[in-house]
């Protein structure tokens, strides 16, 4: 699943997500419009935040 979709599934705004996250709106955007890479360490927070596997999440970015 892509981010975005997670996000909304949840019904969380780009604030909300990055304020669990730790990281700025601006972050959020980015990540979900693929124009930035995200760390390591930030692939495991929003993993363990959404309740999924890496796998599950990377599998999301290469799908499309």
């Amino acid at each position: 699943m892509k981010i975005k979709e997670l996000r909304l599934e949840r019904g969380l705004t780009k604030v909300q997500l990055a304020k669990e996250l730790g990281v700025n709106k601006r972050t959020i955007l980015r990540w979900e419009q693929d124009m930035m890479c995200m760390s390591l360490r930030h692939a495991v927070r929003l993993a363990n935040f959404f309740e999924i596997s890496l796998d599950e999440l990377i599998r999301g970015f290469y799908s499309s």
